[in-house]
């Protein structure tokens, strides 16, 4: 049970002057001393760039050769002050990825352990500017997706999971979490058998998946559509990279306030937990290596997708 956690980072986000610092003192004072905060400014204003490390007991940074798990957190901002008051269904992203990080802190002084390296990374900004987007506003960010990538997407994460509200769209309408294809290296490869069987053990559920189009992992400033940022991660890493949507029935704008659930983020969650303990353990593929390998043998690499393309 996450419950707990979650409830503790939402209600230290909920705050017009949250710091990544505050967030980070949190962090380390449940035991995570691996905890790195940069503010990083934009042509909007500025934001708190968080990474935080949690050693596996077979991870790499112990010697071991237990494989790194990425739980990206995808938001615009927190909040959208003085716009709105409150913490922005947009904030779920960095509320679930926190909330994991707490959790496997809290994991760790019970004794529990994970095999692998978790390396978690969102930002925080409280007052993030907002934008125009159909069919509901979008949250926008202060500071350029390029640069929120080289901040959050870590040479070290051998496959990630990227934590996104995705409630502003008529694709994917149910409560709860979504996840999503594959996405490696400009191909949309098959949804992971591994991570459907944990997502079904974990909500008790049948999964739910949500579309992808090559727009969506494709770099913003392309002035393509996006359903969202979920998947920008995959445009600035080689390692599969998997969208996790906190989803809901009716179109939800980004910048709404008094629109996150915490029973959904929960078990948003829990499933990401699980996929880290058994992507550590070796039990959980992202993508089939040797499918991949024939898919480009065949039709060859599909990287320009990752790239902002040439003009025609």
């Amino acid at each position: 049970m996450a419950l707990k956690q979650v409830i503790e980072i939402y209600e230290l986000l909920d705050s017009a002057k949250v710091t990544g610092q505050e967030v980070a003192s949190l962090l380390k004072s449940r035991g995570l001393q691996n905890v790195e905060v940069q503010t990083v400014r934009g042509g909007k204003g500025k934001t708190d760039s968080i990474k935080i490390l949690i050693p596996g007991s077979m991870g790499k940074t112990s010697g071991g050769r237990s494989p790194t798990l990425g739980v990206i957190g995808r938001l615009g901002g927190v909040g959208a002050r003085p716009e709105v008051i409150g913490l922005v269904s947009d904030a779920d992203g960095a509320v679930t990825a926190l909330s994991v990080a707490l959790c496997l802190a809290d994991m760790r002084q019970r004794g529990d352990v994970l095999p692998g390296d978790v390396i978690v990374s969102t930002h925080i900004c409280p007052d993030a500017p907002t934008q125009p987007h159909e069919p509901v506003p979008f949250m926008g960010s202060p500071v350029d997706m390029k640069s929120l990538n080289e901040h959050e997407v870590d040479p070290r994460m051998e496959a990630i999971v990227s934590i996104d509200t995705t409630k502003g769209n008529r694709i994917i309408n149910q409560r709860g979490f979504a996840i999503s294809p594959t996405v490696k290296e400009g191909y949309i490869l098959r949804v992971s058998e591994d991570l459907l069987r944990i997502m079904e053990i974990t909500t008790g559920k049948r999964p739910c998946v949500f579309a992808v189009t090559t727009q969506d992992i494709t770099p913003y400033g392309n002035d393509l559509f996006h359903l969202n940022s979920i998947l920008q991660p995959c445009v600035a890493s080689n390692a599969p990279v998997v969208g996790i949507a906190i989803t809901t029935e009716t179109m939800v704008p980004g910048c709404a306030t008094g629109a996150s659930h915490e029973v959904d983020i929960e078990e948003a969650v829990r499933f990401v937990i699980e996929v880290a303990k058994s992507f550590g353990m070796g039990q959980c593929r992202f993508y089939d290596e040797e499918e991949f390998r024939r898919i480009i043998g065949l039709y060859g690499p599909m990287n320009q997708l990752q790239t902002l393309g040439g003009k025609r």
